[in-house]
C-alpha cells in the first residue's frame, strides 16, 4: 500500500483570539507547499479550545461547510435564523453556502471539532439559496463488525444530504489489533487519526496525524491500542470543474 503521511507537525497551524482557539489544518489553499485542495475537498481544520471562545460573524459562499463535534459542545449562529443553536459531541451541521450566508461559531470549554469544506460545483452552487441542517449524533447509522465500530456520517443510509458528489464520510472506532477498512480503487481516502496509534504500510501514525491512500481496495492497519479514525472517501476524478482547478 502506498500512502502519504502528513503529521501534525507539518500541517498548517493557526488560531483565533490570541490562541483561545487552536487550529491544525491538514488541507488549506496556500502558497507554502503544504497539502492543497484536491478531489472535491477544499479545506479541513481541526479546532479546539481549552477555555472556550467565539469566532465572530463572517460570510461564506458556494462551498458546503460541514462541522463535526468531536468533543464537548459548540454553538452556531447564522444570518438566516439569527439564533444560537447548540451542537454536542457527535452532532453534525452542514451549511450549503450557495449565494451567500454569514455565521458565527462558539466553541465551549474543552470543545474539539472538525470543519471541512466541500466543492459542490461552484457554477451551480453560486446561484442556489443558502441552507443548512443540523443532525444529532443518534441520527447516523452505526455498524459493528470484526472489532470495528463504524459511524456513517455521509453515504448509504445516512440522513445527511450533500450536493458535492461521490463523498462518503465515516468514523471508525477500533480495538487493539489488525484491521481493514474497505475502499474503492477510484477513490481518494483522506484519514485523520483522532485518537490512538496505528501502523499503516510501515508508517507510524499518531494522534492528529493525517494520511491519504489512493488506488487501493483496502486500508490495512495495526492498532497498538484503542482509537478512532475519521475517513473521507471522495472521487479521484470529480465530474465537474472545482474551485481549485479553476482558480489555482
Amino acid at each position: 500500500m502506498t500512502i502519504k503521511v502528513y503529521p501534525k507537525s507539518v500541517q498548517h497551524i493557526g488560531g483565533f483570539n490570541g490562541g483561545e482557539i487552536i487550529e491544525n489544518k491538514p488541507i488549506q489553499l496556500s502558497g507554502d507547499g503544504k497539502l492543497q485542495p484536491y478531489s472535491n475537498i477544499f479545506y479541513w481544520v481541526h479546532a479546539s479550545s481549552e477555555k472556550g471562545s467565539t469566532i465572530g460573524e463572517h460570510p461564506h459562499k458556494v462551498f458546503e461547510i460541514l462541522s463535526f463535534v468531536i468533543e464537548g459542545e459548540i454553538e452556531h449562529f447564522d444570518s438566516k435564523n439569527r439564533i444560537w443553536i447548540p451542537l454536542k459531541t457527535g452532532d453534525v451541521q452542514i451549511i450549503r453556502a450557495g449565494s451567500g450566508i454569514s455565521h458565527m461559531e462558539k466553541l465551549g470549554a474543552g470543545a474539539v471539532m472538525f470543519q471541512i469544506w466541500f466543492d459542490p460545483d461552484i457554477i451551480k452552487a453560486i446561484n442556489a439559496p443558502a441552507s443548512y441542517n443540523d443532525y444529532p449524533s443518534d441520527a447516523f447509522p452505526v455498524i459493528k463488525s470484526d472489532g470495528l465500530t463504524k459511524k456513517i456520517y455521509a453515504g448509504k443510509d445516512s440522513p445527511l444530504e450533500m450536493t458535492a458528489r461521490g463523498v462518503k464520510i465515516f468514523e471508525v472506532m477500533f480495538d487493539k489489533g489488525s484491521h481493514t477498512i474497505n475502499t474503492n480503487h477510484d477513490e481518494i481516502n483522506s484519514c485523520y487519526l483522532i485518537d490512538g496509534e496505528i501502523e499503516v504500510s510501515k508508517n507510524l501514525i499518531t494522534k492528529n496525524d493525517f494520511f491519504m491512500a489512493e488506488n487501493e481496495n483496502e486500508i490495512s492497519f495495526n492498532a497498538k491500542n484503542k482509537g478512532k479514525i475519521f475517513v473521507i472517501q471522495s472521487p479521484a476524478k470529480v465530474p465537474y470543474e472545482t474551485y481549485a482547478q479553476r482558480y489555482i
